[in-house]
């Protein structure tokens, strides 16, 4: 399957959470499969952290490898692209395409850097609602993701109810745990001590290169579990004895040394900080007397939750919080907890089975009556 990247620029300025504004603004994005007649089969998929537009299908014929969901994308696949309109969009803050903190500021003629405002989960789901508009859509089939894809999920269902039929959350959470923000600090602060970052103005310059890498790093670990990092590793070494030195030994070492470089030939620094920060500011219950008054407002909306019996960055008893505050809203939820190995890339791995929780959800979300009383 070949797909074409495609840009959209909003002449106007988007109304951030914090206060501040941000226009221009540009978003990429790759759709696949086709519109039906009345509109009602389209489908928002919302990327990771480190993600971007392209999650099927290939850019070229040669391309080396496909987008970064492939397996669950596609013709016959869980998100069946000869039944359903897909939509992938790049989120505003990150590097692929969106405007972010690489891009030109228009007042100045140079990238933003650290003059980007902070933006949130929040903030990004009403510019993909400028794109959803752009297309012509009045509502999603369902809207999806893992991670942080996962809480535009549910930030889509709270923001914009009467335009999300359904909300499938896997991986994720309402609100991040206090040891997952001490994370996100620790991987900030490797790139804010690498000195070429220069307080984010590196662009034309030599880019905090190290800084970045050993980010990714700390957070490539969080992504795996214990029993897959001893599956995948154990305590193999790269040659047959130890070599008394600080060189890299383990294999372990070595794959996050691998992980970490390759990772800053497609990412910004700067991004990654950005990003990471817009997860530590979401938090649905911020200013309720609790999370099930987040969403108080809802009637029509299903939802799928799904949790990975491994992943200790988003565990399952915050999928289980989360389903308990629908409930407490007389929401139709249906929770799902896989046994997994993978840790919290088992969204990204565990394709085959949750394709069939995935077909049984839209099957039942399709054949329910829905009003659409949204006019574009």
């Amino acid at each position: 399957m070949i797909v074409q990247t495609q840009y959209v620029t909003f002449e106007r300025e988007l109304r951030l959470h914090s206060g501040a504004t941000l226009g221009p603004i540009t978003l990429a994005y790759e759709t696949y499969g086709t519109l039906n007649q009345d509109r009602s089969n389209a489908i928002l998929i919302c990327h990771a952290w480190s993600g971007d537009a392209h999650v099927a299908g290939y850019h070229t014929p040669n391309d080396p490898k496909p987008g970064w969901w492939d397996d669950a994308v596609g013709p016959g696949k869980a998100f069946d692209t000869d039944k359903y309109f897909i939509v992938c969009s790049n989120t505003i803050g990150g590097c692929s395409g969106s405007t972010g903190p690489a891009s030109i500021d228009p007042r100045t003629g140079k990238p933003y850097g650290l003059s980007f405002p902070i933006v949130t989960i929040p903030d990004m789901v009403e510019a993909q609602r400028w794109l959803m508009d752009h297309l012509g859509l009045s509502s999603w089939l369902t809207v999806t993701g893992g991670s942080m894809g996962g809480m535009q999920a549910l930030q889509w269902a709270v923001s914009y109810p009467e335009r999300t039929r359904s909300a499938m959350v896997l991986a994720a959470t309402a609100a991040l745990s206090p040891q997952t923000i001490a994370l996100n600090e620790v991987a900030r602060q490797a790139i804010y001590a690498d000195p070429n970052w220069n307080k984010g103005d590196y662009y034309g310059r030599t880019p905090p290169n190290a800084g970045l890498a050993v980010a990714r790093m700390i957070g490539h670990i969080t992504f795996l579990s214990d029993a897959s990092m001893r599956e995948k590793f154990g305590r193999r070494l790269k040659n047959e004895k130890f070599g008394y030195s600080f060189e890299t030994e383990f294999e372990v070492e070595s794959y996050l040394r691998y992980r970490g470089n390759a990772f800053t030939k497609r990412f910004d620094a700067n991004a990654f900080l950005y990003l990471s920060k817009a997860m530590d500011y979401f938090d649905l219950a911020y200013g309720l007397p609790s999370l099930a008054g987040a969403f108080r407002h809802i009637t029509d909306t299903r939802f799928l939750v799904v949790s990975y019996t491994s992943d200790w960055l988003y565990p399952s008893w915050q999928s289980k919080e989360l389903v308990r505050a629908l409930l407490q809203n007389g929401l139709d939820a249906t929770y799902v907890e896989i046994d997994s190995n993978y840790g919290h890339d088992a969204f990204l791995l565990e394709v085959d089975r949750l394709a069939e929780i995935t077909r049984d959800f839209l099957k039942r979300v399709e054949t329910t009556d829905w009003r659409i009383t949204v006019s574009i």
